[in-house]
C-alpha cells in the first residue's frame, strides 16, 4: 500500500524510505538494493535488503536486520553481505530466491569491514575485496578493543590533526583481498587460505581516500586490484595529489602481495578517481585532475590500455594546451558489455547526464560524448546482459527511481519509483521551472525554481532565495534530505536556486572564476538574479523574501548581511558559514584556502582581507538565524559563534542553533527535524507564513 502525504513536511521527508542504487546480477534478471526508514513514533530506524525482479517490477524483502549491509552478488542468485557488530564483522551469504531463509557465515573478522566488491575470476573462484581500519603494521584493527588511556591528551607533529569530524589517529584504512570458493558444486562458499590479505601493508598508502572515499576508490579484476591513494610523500593537508596504483594478483590467495605500482600521468598531478577494469580485465579507465592544490579542477577521462604496461596512459579529448576539448567533468565511469564503449556521467546545466563514447581515445576524438538522458541526476548505473542499462536516479520531486535504458534506441522505461514519481509526497514536475539571467560580466547564469504544489500564477508568493555551498557546486534537478527545495515550496514559498560564478556544470571557466573573487562576481551574480526575479517573475513577492545558505552559501549570507542585498531580505539563515576569512586557517584541508585566496594567509593577506565578511559586520541589520555544530572541523563552530556574537552585540534579532554531535551536515533524523523546524519557523515568522509546529514548538531543546 502506498501512503500519500497530505503535505510534504520535514517529518514526511525525513521518514520517507531511502533506497540505495539497484545492482543487477550477471543475468540482468534481479537487482539487489537496500532501504532504510526512520520512524518519529518509535524513534528508531529500520533497514532491509530487498531484491527487485526486473521483469515483473516486483520487489521482495530478503532481510530486515539493521546489522546486515552491503549486499554484493557472487552468483546469479547468491550474494555476500556484512553482518556488523561490536566485536567485528561477519561475512555472510544469502540467496535472493529464498526470502527470509537463514544466511550462513563464511568467516568472522575482528574489525569493521566495508566497501565490499566481488568478481568471478574463473575456475569457480570469486575474488573478494574490502577495506578496513588497520594497525600500524597493517593488521585488522578494532577500536572497540582499545584500552582506554588514563589521559585524554593527544600530541601531533604533522597534519592532519583532525579531518572532517574526527581527530586523526595512526590507524589507516587498508585494502584487503581474498578468494571465495565453494566446497563441491553445491556446497557453501569458503574463504581460501591465507584469508584476507592487506595489499597496502607497509606501503604508507591508504584506500579509500578519507574522508569521503568509498568503494569507487578501487576496483577488482581478473588480473588484480587498482586503487587510488594520496601521495604519501606529500602533506595531505596541503596537496590533493592522489595517484592510481596497480597490484597484480593471479589467484587472490597470494600471502604476500606485490608492491603497488604507481601509474604516471605526466602533467596531471591532482586528484585521481574511479578506476574501473574493463570486462576483459586488461584495461583500466579512470579520471584525473591537473592541479594538485585545487579540489574542483576539471576531471579528465583517462585510459590504461594494457594493465601490463603502465607506461602507456592516454587521455580522452586531450589538447596541446592541456585544457582538454571536452568541457564537462566526468563523474562515474563504466564499460559496455563488449568493452567497445564507455558510459560516463557528467554534470551539465543542473542535471547529471549519462553519456556514451568509444573506449578508445583515438576513436572518441572524432565526437564528444553523446548524452543518453536529459533530466534528473543519474547516480549509479549498471549493464544488463542484453546491452541495456539499469539506472538509479533522482530528481527534484522523485527521491529514488530505477529505470532501464536502451542505449541503441534511447528508450528509457521506469521500473520502480519509491514515491510514485513524487505523487506520494504530493509533488509533481509542474512545480519545477528554470530561467537564465545576465551575470556580472559577459556570461549568463542559470537558476532553478520550485513552486508550491497548489501554485496559482495570479497570486504572489514570498521568495526563498537558496544559495549553494562548495563554492564549486551547483543546485541540480536532484533529491536531497538536507536542503530540499520542495520543503520550502510546500511552506508557501517560491524557491529560487541560482547557480552563479563558481558553479559546476556550466563549463570549467565559470567554476574557476570564483577563485580570488569570493565576495565579488558571485555576489554581483546574485544581485542580478534577485533583480531578474523582481522584473520577470510577477508571482514572486521580492519585498517579502528570505535568503538561506550553507558552507560557502553561509559565507555568502554573512557577506550579504554587510552589503546592500542584505537589506532586500526580511530574514537570513546561515548554516556553517565563515564569519571571517582571516580565521579560515583553522580548517583542516589547507589546500582549499591556499587555492581560493591565491596563497597562504601570510602570502596574500590582502585577498583574505578583501573578502572578509567580518570587516562589514558594522552594517549587519537583517534578522538572522545562525546554525553551527561542534564536530564541524571544516568550518569550526567559532565561526558561527562569532557571527551570533556580532548580531547580538548590534541588537539585530538573531537566534543560534547548535548541535554537539553533528559535523558540517546535520544527519541524525531527530536533529534534522529540529533543524528543519528551526529554519522554517524562523523564515515563516518574518514573512508572515504559518509557524504552527515549527521553531516555537520544538521539544526537549535547551533554550536560553
Amino acid at each position: 500500500m502506498t501512503i500519500m502525504a497530505t503535505k510534504f513536511t520535514p517529518e514526511v521527508l525525513l521518514s520517507a524510505p531511502r533506497r540505495s542504487a539497484a545492482v543487477p546480477n550477471s543475468a540482468g534478471t534481479l537487482a539487489l538494493f537496500t532501504v532504510s526508514e526512520y520512524s518519529f513514533e518509535t524513534h528508531s530506524k529500520t533497514y532491509a535488503i530487498k531484491v527487485l525482479d526486473l521483469k515483473t517490477r516486483q520487489s521482495t524483502q530478503l532481510y530486515d536486520s539493521s546489522a546486515y549491509t552491503e549486499p554484493t552478488w557472487v552468483t546469479e542468485t547468491e550474494f555476500v553481505f556484512l553482518k556488523n557488530g561490536d566485536s567485528g564483522t561477519s561475512l555472510m551469504v544469502g540467496d535472493a530466491t529464498e526470502p527470509g531463509s537463514d544466511p550462513y557465515k563464511i568467516s568472522h573478522f575482528n574489525a569493521p569491514l566495508s566497501n565490499v566488491k566481488a568478481k568471478d575470476i574463473g575456475d569457480g573462484t570469486i575474488a573478494f575485496a574490502c577495506t578496513a581500519p588497520t594497525t600500524s603494521s597493517g593488521a585488522l584493527y578494532n577500536a572497540a578493543e582499545d584500552t582506554k588511556p588514563l589521559s585524554t591528551g593527544k600530541v601531533f607533529t604533522s597534519l592532519f590533526v583532525r579531518h572532517w569530524d574526527a581527530y586523526v589517529t595512526q590507524n589507516k584504512s587498508g585494502l584487503f583481498y581474498g578468494a571465495l570458493k565453494k566446497e563441491g558444486e553445491d556446497g557453501p562458499f569458503k574463504l581460501q587460505d591465507p584469508g584476507l590479505v592487506n595489499a597496502l601493508a607497509g606501503t604508507g598508502l591508504e584506500c579509500p581516500v578519507p574522508p569521503f572515499g568509498d568503494a569507487s576508490d578501487y576496483d577488482i579484476g581478473t588480473k588484480g586490484l587498482v586503487f587510488v591513494a594520496k601521495d604519501p610523500d606529500l602533506n595531505p593537508a596541503l596537496w590533493t595529489k592522489t595517484d592510481l596504483y596497480y597490484v597484480p594478483l593471479r589467484t587472490f590467495t597470494e600471502p604476500k602481495p606485490p608492491r603497488p605500482q604507481a601509474v604516471q600521468t605526466g602533467a596531471l598531478q591532482g586528484y585521481a578517481g574511479t578506476p574501473v577494469f574493463s570486462h576483459a580485465g586488461t584495461a583500466v579507465a579512470f579520471k584525473r585532475m591537473r592541479h594538485r592544490q585545487y579540489e574542483s579542477d576539471k576531471w579528465r577521462l583517462m585510459l590504461v590500455p594494457d594493465i601490463g604496461d603502465l607506461s602507456s596512459v592516454q587521455e580522452f579529448y586531450g589538447t596541446a594546451d592541456g585544457e582538454g576539448a571536452w568541457d564537462l567533468r566526468p563523474d562515474g565511469v563504466k564499460w559496455s558489455d563488449d568493452d567497445a564503449e564507455l558510459y560516463v556521467t557528467a554534470e551539465q546545466g543542473a542535471r547529471q547526464l549519462l553519456l556514451r563514447l568509444p573506449s578508445s581515445p583515438r576513436l572518441a576524438a572524432a565526437q564528444l560524448p553523446r548524452p543518453l538522458t536529459r533530466d534528473g541526476v543519474v547516480g549509479d548505473y549498471y549493464s544488463l546482459s542484453d546491452g541495456r542499462l539499469l539506472l538509479s536516479s533522482t530528481s527534484l520531486v522523485d527521491s529514488s527511481a530505477y529505470s532501464v535504458l536502451d542505449p541503441a534506441t534511447g528508450e528509457l522505461g521506469l521500473v520502480s519509483s519509491s514515491c510514485r514519481e513524487g505523487r506520494s509526497f504530493g509533488l509533481s514536475r509542474r512545480q519545477c521551472d528554470e530561467f537564465w539571467f545576465q551575470g556580472a560580466g559577459d556570461y549568463r547564469c542559470h537558476a532553478l525554481v520550485m513552486k508550491p504544489s497548489g501554485f496559482d500564477p495570479h497570486k504572489k508568493y514570498p521568495l526563498a532565495f537558496l544559495i549553494h555551498g562548495g563554492p564549486q557546486g551547483a543546485w541540480a534537478d536532484s533529491w536531497s534530505t538536507r536542503w530540499n527545495p520542495a520543503i520550502f515550496a510546500e511552506q508557501g514559498y517560491v524557491a529560487v536556486m541560482p547557480n552563479p560564478t563558481g558553479s559546476t556544470g556550466y563549463g570549467q571557466a565559470l567554476t574557476d572564476e570564483i577563485a580570488g573573487e569570493w565576495g565579488g562576481r558571485p555576489y554581483d551574480d546574485l544581485v542580478n538574479c534577485f533583480e531578474h526575479i523582481t522584473e520577470n517573475l510577477p508571482y514572486v513577492d521580492t519585498k517579502n523574501a528570505v535568503a538561506l545558505g550553507a558552507s560557502y552559501g553561509g559565507y555568502m549570507i554573512n557577506w550579504i548581511q554587510g552589503h546592500p542585498l542584505g537589506r532586500k531580505f526580511k530574514a537570513l539563515v546561515c548554516h556553517d558559514g565563515i564569519f571571517s576569512t582571516m580565521s579560515n586557517w583553522s580548517t583542516e584541508e589547507l589546500f582549499f584556502p591556499i587555492h581560493e585566496m591565491g596563497g597562504a594567509l601570510w602570502e596574500n593577506r590582502e585577498v583574505y582581507a578583501k573578502w572578509d565578511p567580518a570587516a562589514f559586520a558594522g552594517e549587519w541589520a537583517t534578522p538572522q538565524l545562525v546554525i553551527h555544530s561542534e564536530l564541524d572541523y571544516r568550518l569550526p563552530i567559532s565561526e558561527g559563534l562569532a557571527a551570533f556574537n556580532a548580531l547580538q552585540t548590534r541588537g539585530v534579532p538573531s537566534r543560534f542553533l547548535m548541535f554537539p554531535d553533528e559535523n558540517h551536515w546535520v544527519l541524525k533524523p531527530e536533529n534534522s527535524l529540529v533543524w528543519h523546524k528551526e529554519v522554517l519557523g524562523w523564515i515563516n515568522k518574518w514573512t508572515g507564513l504559518d509557524t504552527t509546529g515549527l521553531s516555537e514548538n520544538t521539544e526537549n531543546l535547551s533554550l536560553h
